[in-house]
């Protein structure tokens, strides 16, 4: 995954956009950087590892040695960014979010013209620099952006940074957010609605799926109009949204509460009687906080989150450190366990390493029963639009693993509907199977309809792929 912010000031812009970038931290974990302009001095640019240290700590330096009007920067789970790029366009800086499925065709097509491209470390080529080249075949930046909208297979956001001001586009299908906030002296663009709150800034505008802006000190100008067909990601509610962000004017606290109340009224024919009802830290918190409301058991804290050293832990790519990660995170509580029954929700299970592990934490210091409900429908498929993990098949998802231990092999599209059908027998046995392989005492997962209801928007505007496969 990862997220964005820019400004443009009559001032220095350089103070906002340090905290306005470090407000994405909780989306990426390996790179960051910073890239602005000043009249005088021209472009400058820094790019970090935070793989072993916040945002903040890495970029202090910068704080207080960048100056410029205008900016950019990102949080990155991937390439590093923003690139500076010399071109016809003259030098620009720019900084992407989201996927491209189909960039070796595009890099062929490219390099027919003799480009050429840096390949990263694991052979990959940088996903920023691809839409960059991809810019740079056309005339001028809205012919660019335009044509990227129009090629890419995937999903692109992206700022881009010039001398007459910064380029703020929204994805076609709108899958990520891009929202605009005013100031006396300035604007911004941001991927978090709340991310320039705290900076003085009040909310001007969210872009339309396939909108674009250019930002001056002076304003902000409409390129290209936005359209009416949106498939904003679903996920960003559920899980990777700060709880103090609103897509498309929906809150993702008082989403996450509603998830929490829709599991609750699912379970009232369980026969099921907790004693407490807890959340896996941080984002199963608040649909846990929504479950106690609606169900009246009572909501605790049986284990929390240890996080100075592990903000985000599905990230690394050695299985072994998942495994060891998910075990370091967490640390119980044991006077709020021991001989109790829980009711467990956290936001999603992908592999199920790290719910298995925190069942364990809790038999082993004293829990009677654990009830594990998840936010989120089962995961069926890997996510085509967003980084949103590093998943290289669709067999790391426990369903999927589950489900061809079921059928004694692989399964036809026609067989995988009839696991997704949450009224099925075959998802009721894929559902047991599940709750043994990862011993719990009982497992039942958000319904997909129930979800849709929970965000309160048309379902044909968010995209839920990675639970029905529909597009």
């Amino acid at each position: 995954m990862g997220g964005f912010f820019g400004a443009v000031s009559k001032d220095d812009c350089v103070f906002d956009l340090f905290f306005g970038v470090d407000y994405h931290s909780h989306l990426g974990t390996r790179r960051a950087g910073l890239a602005v302009y000043d009249p005088e001095n021209g472009f400058d640019k820094a790019i970090h590892n935070i793989e072993n240290a916040p945002f903040r700590t890495k970029f202090t330096k910068e704080s207080n040695s960048m100056h410029g009007s205008m900016g950019i920067g990102c949080i990155s789970d991937f390439e590093a960014q923003p690139i500076l790029v010399r071109s016809h366009h003259g030098t620009f800086a720019i900084a992407t979010v989201g996927k491209v499925n189909n960039s070796d065709e595009i890099v062929d097509e490219i390099i027919e013209n003799k480009t050429h491209f840096f390949e990263m470390q694991n052979g990959d080529i940088n996903q920023t620099e691809l839409i960059a080249a991809m810019i740079n075949q056309k005339d001028n930046f809205i012919d660019g952006i335009r044509y990227v909208q129009e090629t890419v297979d995937g999903s692109i956001s992206m700022l881009i940074l010039t001398p007459k001001g910064v380029y703020a586009a929204r994805d076609k299908m709108g899958r990520t957010p891009v929202v605009l906030g005013q100031k006396q002296d300035g604007y911004c663009a941001s991927f978090e609605s709340f991310a320039y709150l705290n900076l003085g800034y009040t909310p001007l505008k969210e872009l339309a799926p396939g909108e674009v802006v250019v930002m001056t000190p002076d304003g902000v100008k409409t390129l290209i109009s936005g359209g009416d067909k949106m498939k904003i990601c679903t996920f960003l509610w559920i899980y990777y949204g700060y709880p103090s962000s609103s897509y498309e004017g929906i809150s993702v606290e008082k989403m996450r509460y509603e998830c929490g109340k829709a599991l609750a009224r699912r379970d009232r024919d369980s026969g099921i009687k907790p004693d407490v009802v807890a959340g896996v830290p941080d984002s199963g918190v608040a649909h846990a906080i929504g479950y106690s409301n609606e169900s009246k058991i009572p909501y605790t804290r049986p284990f929390v989150k240890y996080t100075p050293t592990w903000p985000r832990s599905f990230m690394p790519t050695i299985q072994s450190k998942r495994d060891l990660i998910a075990k370091m995170k967490l640390i119980p509580i044991k006077d709020l366990i021991e001989g109790k029954s829980l009711l467990m929700i956290d936001d999603s299970i992908v592999r199920g390493t790290q719910l298995r592990e925190t069942t364990e934490y809790l038999f082993a210091s004293g829990a009677k029963e654990v009830h594990i409900r998840p936010a989120c429908p089962p995961l069926f498929f890997g996510c085509k639009y967003l980084n949103f993990s590093r998943s290289t098949s669709e067999m790391e998802l426990i369903t999927r693993r589950v489900i061809r231990e079921l059928e004694g092999g692989d399964v036809t599209d026609e067989v995988l509907q009839e696991y997704i059908n949450p009224d099925s027998e075959k998802y009721a046995n894929m559902l047991e199977a599940i709750r043994k392989q990862l011993k719990f005492t009982s497992l039942r997962y958000h319904r997909l309809d129930d979800m849709i209801e929970s965000v309160g928007i048309d379902k044909d505007k968010l995209c839920t792929y990675c639970w029905d496969g529909r597009e």
